[in-house]
């Protein structure tokens, strides 16, 4: 099973159907896409800058904009579906589906290791993919990548989040990251993994 990471960047990208649907036609019963925040978080960053309410607050409303962003996927590609929890997910792979991760169970009442920016849709994509014993863990982004460079330097380079490296330290999966053009080397991934649920 991959975890699949679509980065809110491409939010208004012509290529995210491109995406959506290579991942509905390949991806059944072995595919759990995350969605990003994109614009949505985005404007949770400025609400917070202008009111200055605590990182608890802005953590469940960016959780409210991955939740936006997948349905808003689910909407673009009804090969999709949507699932909120684990037991979802691993229902909608049983049934050969691809699962839209709408991560309502990560709204939370008290501060922990996720209630911060530090911790981004690439920290939780980690998460999930830890939690349901994934096979491989890619991110999907719009930005240039370059060859080469460990996590940590992507990290640094604000590819991905400053908590990503600490919840894939101790991973079990590969991690790949994949420019918006990369499409056909998702399709070779999916043409040398055999297929299967959750692991």
């Amino acid at each position: 099973m991959h975890v699949i990471k679509i980065g809110g960047s491409l939010g208004r990208d012509p290529l995210l159907r491109d995406w959506l649907r290579e991942l509905a036609a390949r991806g059944g019963g072995r595919v759990v896409v995350v969605p990003g925040g994109g614009v949505f978080a985005d404007q949770v960053r400025e609400y917070q800058a202008q009111w200055a309410f605590d990182d608890l607050v802005a953590h469940n409303m960016a959780v409210l904009a991955m939740v936006q962003y997948g349905l808003m996927l689910q909407g673009l590609c009804h090969g999709l579906t949507v699932a909120a929890d684990d037991n979802a997910i691993r229902a909608v792979l049983r049934d050969g589906g691809v699962a839209v991760w709408t991560p309502l169970d990560l709204l939370r009442t008290a501060p922990d290791a996720l209630t911060n920016w530090d911790a981004t849709s690439d920290s939780m994509a980690a998460w999930l993919a830890s939690r349901l014993g994934a096979r491989r863990l890619v991110l999907v982004k719009s930005c240039p990548l370059k060859l080469g460079m460990t996590l940590a330097q992507y990290a640094h380079a604000g590819v991905v989040d400053r908590g990503f490296c600490h919840y894939t330290r101790d991973a079990a999966y590969p991690v790949e990251l994949l420019q918006k053009e990369d499409l056909q080397r998702l399709r070779a991934l999916f043409s040398g993994a055999p297929r299967g649920g959750v692991a």
